[in-house]
């Protein structure tokens, strides 16, 4: 995906709280982002990650993602052992980034996350880097008018104008790159044009074929939810050649969360927009899916909580191996979440112990032994999330994680139960 200016100025606000770091960013950028770095690029100091060399780096800043597909070249250091990751995103849907700190939270704009903390700091900041910063809030909230916007995004930019950020410099960088091209597609999109009603709500899916790469078709999209007049529009652009199609939605309403359509598909977003790019995929198919999910989003309220099982019966990481495989036994199960002062540490399941080569290593702790890269869920998620995550890593229980604490755990048979119509009233 491009990279945006709320990426970017997450990346420059990086810099500043982590003054030791170097500020990389993907090849592909929006043409909005490219304009500025033409001119700013010198005093922002920006490298390509084909200046670094990757073996030399210890700790890693990633912002605005939770993806590893979505960092540019970086898949060496995804296999680095003791590579320390610090994690800021403001998106809901989970990743595969196994941060060693984090700072999640849904929020308008991810850049908002790191001024909280340069507010905190009393971090100095010139008119340039308000400036740039600024236009991450703006272009991620729609000048503060998304849905998804928060209290405190709009907080974020007065302390930013308070410090000389230039509304005329950000105005000249965001205005919409809308060329004859994307008008064409726009007119080809309105000619054929539907509105149907889907769980309470006005949508329009549009399939539009097209030839080669072409730049701001979310800029399209907006323009044609706002024409058609819908609570939400997606576009699935099909390019026949390349055998691809890339879906683009976006929504202003609070009870259709574009992200959370996208992110079943593979995707991500926000809860206004969102994106996902789909191989040897037909449009047909896709639109099918995309009904598919807004009714699954709005069938129920049904969320995790409401599914998994509690309280949780956990082990400690101290405890050994000897005792864990009796209670494995002992309750019927195939495996147990392992906790470290109460925090979530591991998962222990049966088929750890073919690790195990000597009898004396039956009473080493369960933490030398158990699975560390847990896969986990909250529990204001949905259970399409769930079953999505299930059969992604084929898993066959989530722990239910709030504030690091285990709350629950959902299994296969919660999440199947469900999907098949058999929760219980």
């Amino acid at each position: 995906m491009n990279t945006d200016f709320d990426a970017l100025a997450s990346v420059i606000a990086a810099t500043i709280l982590y003054p030791e770091a170097i500020a990389v960013l993907p090849k592909v950028v929006n043409p909005n982002v490219k304009a500025f770095l033409s001119i700013h690029k010198d005093l922002l100091k920006i490298q390509s990650v084909r200046d670094i060399e990757l073996s030399d780096v210890r700790r890693l800043i990633v912002v605005d993602t939770n993806s590893w597909k979505r960092l540019d070249r970086m898949e060496k250091l995804q296999a680095a052992e003791n590579l320390e990751i610090h994690l800021w995103d403001h998106h809901a849907d989970n990743g595969d980034i196994s941060a060693t700190w984090k700072c999640r939270e849904v929020m308008g704009a991810t850049v908002t996350l790191l001024i909280r903390e340069l507010k905190k700091e009393r971090k100095l900041l010139t008119p340039i880097q308000s400036t740039l910063l600024l236009a991450g809030i703006y272009e991620d909230t729609g000048n503060l008018t998304f849905p998804s916007t928060q209290a405190e995004d709009a907080h974020a930019a007065g302390f930013l104008l308070d410090r000389r950020a230039d509304l005329n410099v950000l105005s000249s960088f965001l205005r919409p790159a809308y060329g004859e091209m994307q008008k064409n597609i726009l007119f080809e999109m309105l000619q054929s044009a539907e509105r149907i009603k889907l769980s309470g709500n006005t949508i329009s899916i549009n399939i539009c074929p097209i030839k080669g790469h072409v730049g701001n078709l979310s800029i399209v999209v907006q323009m044609y939810r706002d024409i058609v007049n819908v609570d939400a529009a997606f576009g699935i652009f099909f390019d026949r050649e390349k055998d691809r199609c890339m879906i683009i939605g976006r929504s202003n309403i609070q009870g259709l969360n574009i992200g959370e359509i996208m992110g079943a598909m593979g995707g991500g977003g926000h809860p206004g927009a969102g994106s996902v790019l789909l191989k040897s995929v037909e449009p047909e198919t896709v639109s099918d899916r995309i009904r598919e999910l807004i009714q699954e989003d709005r069938k129920s309220g049904v969320k995790i909580s409401d599914l998994m099982s509690f309280p949780v019966f956990t082990v400690e990481a101290d405890m050994s191996m000897k005792t864990v495989a009796f209670l494995l036994r002992e309750k019927g199960v195939t495996g147990i979440p392992v906790v470290d002062h109460e925090k979530l540490a591991g998962i222990i399941s049966r088929r750890d112990f073919r690790k195990i080569k000597k009898e004396s290593q039956m009473t080493s702790p369960v933490k030398a032994f158990m699975s560390r890269q847990v896969k986990y869920i909250a529990p204001d998620k949905s259970p399409t999330q769930a079953a999505q995550l299930m059969i992604r890593h084929d898993i066959g229980r989530l722990p239910v994680v709030e504030n690091d604490r285990i709350i629950g755990i959902l299994t296969r048979s919660d999440t199947m139960r469900y999907l098949y119509d058999l929760l219980p009233d």
